[in-house]
């Protein structure tokens, strides 16, 4: 039975390799290798493809083409190694179906007797041939029917046996040449590890199911365990009951065991009602929120059709809104009379107005004037702080330096020439006069002095005589 929903290019194919002749099918069937490649690996679409493949019999015809002498194939040897590829890549992964019994029985291992004959011919032209080049392109070739045949092997594990088995294989293994005597090696270890995983395999899986064994006996053994409890304990629970209590007892249990029954029975019966009216609920809520859209987007078009909604002006007031009108508004003036003020008394608190507002701009104007001498002295105090911080020591001063520090104040230059003075004099002054004064105590010092000290000394703001 032919499948249904065919890739077209696999028809194509298949009718053309029915038409042609006899020599020019295998280049026909190349075309698969591209249409194979194009499909992605592991894919529904390959495994498709691939069953498309084999029930269009193509893959048969690729052992017919195998099979034929290799001087009658168009292409050679480069169409031969191709054709195996696409051979194994078909056979590996493909679910023959209904033909299963003989896709692995006949095709199976016909493909894998074919590979084995080609590796036979390969080895005998390889050796008979002269030419570097000729080698070198026949031990590729041989290389690739050796990965068709590996790439066969590890997707049908029990073909390893019979290729082990072969004469051709073992008449491989007996080479003299030593580049396909590697080949042959190295095919044969990827082999023998493919059986060794097979076996690993076997004894994974025969492992798991004697867990899976084991867990269910013991399963089974705890449920009799169990079982035979529940006996040894009604039979003990019998012996401490009193005979005439026993049809008590068992009333008593026969009802928790049917709460129980019950209680189960009610639960799976409510999450089977929930399961079955879940579909409607979520078709009630889905029905909620498209109302709820519909009518958010109603009320918005709704204000928006408002919005644009041209001005058609005021409708004219009748006779008898207006003489409502008009008694609304007497009677509002009525319960709120206005306050009335002469005109004398109008002109007095207009000009009381004035003077205290002149009063506030007055003021104002000798604090703004207060403020700026204040921000001025405080500038001054800083920079004057900040000189002193950076003046230097006596014994560094030169020059100029000096006359920076002196004040501008005439009461400050009085007092600080009055404590120098009284320092000099504190100092010159012999100790007998020193022995009654104490320390920090102050001393006159005449004011004549005190003003000839000060003519000489510079104030700011004052010119020097």
């Amino acid at each position: 039975m032919k499948p249904t929903n065919t890739d077209p290019r696999i028809l194509s194919i298949a009718a053309e390799v029915a038409k042609s002749p006899e020599q020019n099918v295998p280049i026909i069937l190349l075309n698969l290798k591209e249409i194979i490649n194009s499909t992605p690996i592991g894919s529904s679409e390959l495994k498709k493809i691939k069953q498309d493949i084999y029930c269009y019999d193509l893959i048969q015809y690729c052992l017919l083409v195998l099979s034929q002498d290799c001087s009658r194939i168009q292409g050679g040897w480069s169409t031969i190694s191709q054709l195996t590829q696409i051979l194994s890549h078909c056979c590996v992964g493909l679910e023959p179906g209904e033909d299963a019994e003989e896709f692995y029985s006949e095709l199976l291992p016909s493909a894998a007797e074919k590979f084995l004959v080609l590796g036979r011919r390969l080895q005998s032209c390889f050796i008979n041939a002269a030419k570097g080049e000729e080698k070198d392109e026949l031990l590729h070739v041989f290389q690739i029917v050796t990965d068709s045949l590996f790439w066969l092997l590890g997707g049908h594990v029990q073909l390893v046996q019979k290729v082990l088995q072969s004469d051709h294989f073992l008449h491989l293994l007996q080479t003299d040449d030593v580049q396909i005597g590697s080949t042959v090696m190295t095919m044969l270890q990827n082999i023998l590890h493919i059986n060794r995983a097979k076996r690993t395999k076997i004894l994974l899986n025969l492992n798991r199911q004697k867990e899976e064994e084991d867990q269910r006996l013991q399963l089974q053994l705890q449920r009799q365990r169990a079982m035979r409890l529940s006996r040894e304990l009604r039979l003990s629970m019998l012996e401490i009951v009193h005979p005439g209590q026993v049809e008590k007892h068992n009333q008593e249990l026969e009802e928790k065991s049917a709460l129980i029954i019950q209680k189960h029975w009610k639960g799976y019966r409510e999450r089977k009602n929930f399961q079955q009216q879940k579909p409607s609920l979520m078709e009630y809520k889905a029905a909620v929120t498209l109302q709820r859209a519909v009518l958010k987007f109603l009320a918005k078009c709704r204000k928006k059709k408002k919005l644009f909604t041209p001005w058609q002006g005021l409708q004219g007031l009748t006779d008898a809104r207006r003489v409502e009108l008009k008694e609304q508004v007497d009677d509002y003036v009525r319960r709120h009379p206005s306050s009335q003020m002469s005109d004398v008394a109008s002109k007095e608190l207009h000009a009381q107005a004035q003077e205290r507002l002149q009063h506030y701009f007055m003021g104002r104007a000798l604090e703004e004037r207060a403020q700026q001498h204040r921000e001025a002295l405080m500038a001054q105090i800083s920079t004057n702080i900040e000189q002193l911080i950076r003046a230097p020591s006596l014994k560094e001063a030169e020059g100029r330096e000096p006359e920076l520090f002196i004040s501008r104040s005439r009461p400050v230059a009085a007092k600080a020439k009055q404590a120098h003075l009284t320092t000099l004099k504190h100092i010159q002054a012999p100790w007998w006069k020193k022995l009654g004064e104490e320390p920090g105590e102050e001393i006159d010092v005449p004011k004549d002095e005190l003003s000839v000290e000060l003519g000489s000394l510079f104030i700011g703001g004052t010119k020097p005589p």
